[in-house]
């Protein structure tokens, strides 16, 4: 049981230093998703 709260606290250290960068690159992804469908849906209107 030390074992698993030694590592998830290890784990949510390592989320907590990095969460600009998680945050950062699901927006970049949410951002080309949405340009992905807007751009179907612009060049493409009856499909």
């Amino acid at each position: 049981m030390q074992l698993v709260m030694n590592g998830y606290k290890g784990l949510s250290l390592l989320v907590w230093l990095n969460w600009d960068i998680v945050f950062t690159l699901g927006t970049v992804v949410i951002g080309l998703l949405a340009g992905a469908f807007f751009g179907h849906a612009i060049l493409n209107p009856l499909n």
